[in-house]
């Protein structure tokens, strides 16, 4: 098939709306902040932390700055929540000097105290249904951890011979994390016990964190041949492991996953920019893009979809505020060639997209890479050809 059309390579990253291939931008940063930071997600609800009067708060929102919730519980000196499921959020607070592991639902008041006895010190990093997981400082080391709600389901998942290690994120039965063995870091995951531990740590690699889970899918990086830290993607071995960094990035992780999802961030030219996957390198999306405005330093911390529809949280430093800001970004899982999003793939959608890309407007940058080019216009073609 022979394609005749006009080529418009246009930089659009300094002017891009708050809309950029379908992504809608929301600011949470509540009144009064000086600075937040959305850091996971579950469903239509955000959590993370807002810096208020000089303290850090465990924050929850529901998709605005005005929805803004207060959840740092009383006596405690500063809050964050790192996770959610549900109707629950999970992290940590400071009471009297000591980082106690947490769990809250919703409220400032509901908040439970996670911290297993004798413990100096521990966080819950993610949540899923009735679990909770992070770890707790017990004896001097610092031990992976599982509970289910109270302080006392606390069930410890260090792996014999470790002295260090970490449960970062959990899935229905599994947990996700790292063990330091010897003198070697390494992704791993469990079910349940410190027994079932199973090393994900892919060959070659200096050292590897398991970030987050979602199905048979984990998510973090790897430090590679040449000091390099990589976005990484597993399926529950070691051998699966995905090098998940795009090109021309000198470095990368992945944060969280969610079905065929995954997030972080990837450092390229010098800028740290918010990212999204779908499995490969090749499959890399900019959200920076979708910033109205100039920003840097972006990152997504967490995504969840249903299918539907897609939430990635994050943040970014805005420079027209001059702080950093949390973010959500959503957009609906719709037909790519779906061009004017009415339901139907016809010949209207053709001539939307012709009409885009003559103009050069952002919405015709179909490969989400900044620039309207003739690759934006192979793609879209392709993608209409074959349909939905």
């Amino acid at each position: 098939m022979v394609r005749t059309f006009l080529v418009v390579a246009l930089p659009i990253a300094a002017a891009v709306s708050s809309a950029h291939a379908q992504w809608t931008v929301t600011r949470l940063n509540p009144t009064g902040a000086s600075q937040s930071e959305a850091l996971g997600v579950s469903g239509a609800q955000q959590v993370g932390q807002a810096k208020i009067g000089g303290a850090f708060r465990a924050s929850l929102w529901n998709g605005a700055a005005t929805s803004w919730t207060d959840l740092g519980p009383a006596g405690a000196t500063d809050s964050y929540a790192l996770g959610t499921s549900g109707t629950r959020q999970v992290g940590y607070a400071a009471v009297g000097g000591v980082n106690h592991a947490g769990l809250w639902d919703g409220t400032a008041g509901s908040w439970v105290d996670l911290a297993p006895v004798g413990a100096t010190d521990s966080v819950a990093y993610a949540a899923s249904g009735a679990t909770q997981v992070g770890y707790a400082t017990v004896g001097g080391v610092s031990r992976a951890s599982l509970w289910s709600g109270t302080a006392g389901s606390w069930v410890d998942l260090n792996p014999k011979g470790s002295f260090l290690s970490f449960a970062n994120g959990v899935f229905g039965a599994q947990q996700v994390g790292q063990a330091t063995l010897g003198s070697t870091t390494g992704a791993c995951l469990w079910t349940g016990t410190a027994a079932s531990f199973v090393s994900i740590h892919p060959a070659g690699a200096t050292s590897s964190v398991a970030t987050a889970t979602s199905g048979s899918q984990q998510v973090g990086y790897a430090y590679v041949a040449g000091g390099a830290q990589h976005a990484s993607l597993w399926s529950g071995t070691p051998g699966s492991w995905v090098d998940l960094n795009p090109a021309g990035a000198t470095a990368s992780e992945a944060l969280g996953v969610s079905g065929s999802t995954q997030v972080g961030r990837a450092t390229i030219g010098g800028s740290t920019r918010a990212s999204l996957w779908s499995g490969t390198a090749g499959s890399w999306e900019d959200l920076s893009l979708a910033l109205p405005g100039f920003w840097a330093g972006t990152v997504a911390r967490g995504v969840w979809t249903d299918g539907s529809k897609t939430y990635v949280v994050g943040a970014g430093l805005s420079f027209d505020s001059g702080r950093t800001e949390a973010l959500l970004w959503t957009r609906s899982n719709f037909c790519p060639s779906d061009f004017n999003q009415d339901g139907f793939v016809n010949g209207d959608d053709y001539d939307a997209f012709v009409d885009a890309f003559v103009l050069g407007d952002s919405a015709a940058d179909f490969d989400r890479n900044g620039f309207v080019t003739g690759d934006d216009f192979d793609g879209f073609v392709d993608a209409f050809e074959a349909g939905c």
